[in-house]
């Protein structure tokens, strides 16, 4: 009986050694699995936290959100957004000029960017036009923002004011047939959204500080929406 015993010791000592190695050895594995999660997910916070790289094209009427703060910090946040809004640009035709100056139209603005445009192209322009042409220019605009690495592109629609109203018409209609060829462009319908609101001056087109603002808070979730359809 006491030789069975001793004998019996030493596997009951090597099967406790063994087990507690054992033990060990997963306590390390769920330590290193938990550190590689902790990892992966500062690496996805951080990389959610990154602003998308924006371009803003427009015109007067947009030229607000540059000396309203609060227009800016709206459309800013989570966005790395790059304000191109000169007086009289017009989309592929020359622009007209203003105190002496003719600024870039749309399409050279774009393309002067190059690989710097951004993720996401925003264009607001033809208030200075009269539609002729303007959908062969989306055409040309689009060609071009894709073709520097755009994802998407965020076109606004014009507010349908003022006494020149009926090209502003038929500058949306061109823009929304624009939309079914080009699945990388988002119509932004300002001219809808903003019926009847107070934000304009007297031609109803340029805007107050709230507009601004409001404008800023309308284009964010396009700007989002955009960013994910390259």
């Amino acid at each position: 009986m006491e030789s069975t015993s001793r004998a019996a010791s030493p596997n009951k000592e090597f099967t406790s050694n063994n087990y507690s190695r054992v033990v060990r050895i997963l306590a390390f594995s769920l330590l290193l699995a938990c550190l590689a999660g902790a990892s992966a997910a500062a690496a996805s916070t951080s990389a959610k936290r990154t602003p998308i790289p924006v371009t803003f094209v427009g015109d007067s009427v947009s030229a607000s959100i540059t000396y309203v703060s609060t227009a800016q910090k709206q459309l800013k946040r989570g966005l790395a957004v790059r304000l191109d809004v000169k007086v009289c640009r017009r989309l592929v035709q020359p622009s007209c000029s203003y105190q002496g100056s003719v600024p870039t139209n749309a399409l050279q603005a774009v393309q002067g960017y190059g690989r710097s445009l951004g993720r996401v192209l925003i264009v607001k322009v033809g208030y200075n036009e009269d539609g002729r042409g303007y959908g062969d220019g989306i055409n040309r605009v689009m060609r071009a923002a894709l073709a520097e690495g755009a994802s998407g592109v965020v076109w606004v629609t014009l507010r349908e004011a003022g006494q020149y109203a009926p090209y502003y018409r038929v500058m949306n209609r061109a823009i929304k047939k624009a939309a079914k060829r080009w699945p990388q462009l988002l119509v932004a319908d300002w001219n809808a959204y903003s019926a009847g609101k107070p934000w304009f001056g007297s031609d109803g087109l340029h805007l107050s500080a709230s507009g601004a603002t409001k404008l800023a808070a309308f284009l964010r979730p396009y700007v989002f929406r955009a960013a994910n359809l390259g």
